[in-house]
Formats: structure tokens, sequence, C-alpha cells
């Protein structure tokens, strides 16, 4: 009997074998041995079979983050950066299911690092929420914000507030300020930037071994918070 996992398990094969272009309701079926009509039954579009794969990417690199940490001292610096390697770890591993997710704007309305309540997204604000819980974060000083950023901040900065207290209920309101909410976009912007720059073969310049230039910005990116 045809199940969605069945389904999901020929879209990826496509995904991963041909790209995202060969995903189709057709080559779905015809590996299925139905009719394209039939997957309707299922999934009512292309684009809704899409949005459940990508679910399924987000719940394995939650999944393999998870087991990556679990071992790991209960520190939210020691477990933010294990993430952030691992973040890494996976997208070159699996750099057909991080187009789709990550990198596709096709893909689903809402941002990924801003699907709160999903799996990856837990993990990585969980780990930050423990960090600004028990570290004293150097963040940039409101006047030195560029002003044009300062209404999409104060936007964010609700959303962002209550995702880490859900995260860390320990953790007081005070510490997420305009600051703090500035210093966890220009995190998330560079960790994705220089991941995106490899998995896609970007960088300006031929790197014999990009890790260091990844372990490199991670290292700035601490130190910056006042956590190295």
């Amino acid at each position: 009997m045809l199940t969605e996992v069945d389904i999901r398990r020929v879209a990826r094969n496509l995904l991963v074998e041909h790209g995202q272009d060969a995903v189709t309701l057709r080559a779905i079926a015809r590996e299925l041995g139905i009719t394209a009509p039939a997957l309707y039954r299922y999934y009512k579009s292309l684009d809704a079979l899409l949005e459940a794969l990508r679910s399924e990417f987000c719940a394995d690199l939650a999944a393999e983050l998870s087991t990556d940490i679990a071992a790991l001292p209960e520190d939210g610096v020691v477990r933010f950066f294990a993430i952030c390697k691992g973040f890494r770890r996976w997208a070159l591993a699996h750099t057909a299911e991080f187009t789709l997710v990550f990198a596709s704007p096709g893909v689903g309305k809402a941002e990924t690092i801003r699907r709160f309540g999903e799996p990856f997204a837990r993990i990585f604000l969980g780990a930050a929420a423990h960090v600004l819980a028990t570290y004293d974060v150097v963040a940039p000083p409101a006047d030195v914000i560029p002003p044009g950023l300062h209404d999409d901040l104060v936007d964010f900065q609700t959303e962002l507030l209550a995702a880490l207290s859900d995260a860390e209920p320990s953790l007081s309101a005070e510490k997420i300020d305009l600051g703090v909410t500035y210093l966890m976009i220009q995190v998330w912007a560079r960790l994705y930037g220089h991941v995106t720059l490899e998995v896609f073969g970007n960088y300006p310049i031929p790197l014999s071994n990009p890790e260091i230039l990844f372990d490199a910005m991670l290292t700035d990116l601490g130190a910056t918070a006042g956590l190295l």
C-alpha cells in the first residue's frame, strides 16, 4: 500500500540524484508505478510535497545535532559552537537537502530560521538562550546600530524574546535588548553565509581547507561577543 513515506522517499532520491528540477509529480509517479493524479490524494500540489520534504530534512538535521551535543557538557558556548559545526558538516554532506531547505526561495513562505517551533530552530535558539542566560554577552550598543535597521530589529525582538524565553525560562527579558537582537542576526548571517559559500563553491579564492576559515570565523564571533 502506497504511503506518504514512500512518496517522500522517491522524491528525496530524485532530489539528491538529479536536483530539484527533477522532482516533479510525473517523475515521482513514474518511479512508483502510478499515475500522477493519484498523488493528489496525498499532497495537494508539488509545493506541498516539497514543503513536507523541507520539514523532514529539518527534522533530520535536528536529530543529527541532538546526537552531536548529547555527550557534551551543559555549557551553552560549547554546545552552541558544536551546533554551528554540525550545521556545516550536515550541509556539506547533504547539499541537495541543504539547498532545498536553506537556499530555495520558492519553498515555504517563512524563513527557516524564523520557524521557531521547528526542531532545528529549537536546538539553535535553545543553545543561544542558554548562552545568554549564563554568560555576560557583549552586544553592540544601540547607538552603533544603523538607524535604518531599528524598526526591523524592534519587530523581530518581540518574536525572538518569546522564542528564547520558551527555550530557556530562566532567561531575563532584559538580556534581549536591541543590541543582542542585532548580534544574533549578525551571527546567523555570518554562519549561514560561510556555509552557503562553501556548499556552492563560491569562496572568492581557492581554499585547500575551508574548515580553517570557518573555525576562525567562529572564534571571531565568540571573541566579539565576549565568550572566548
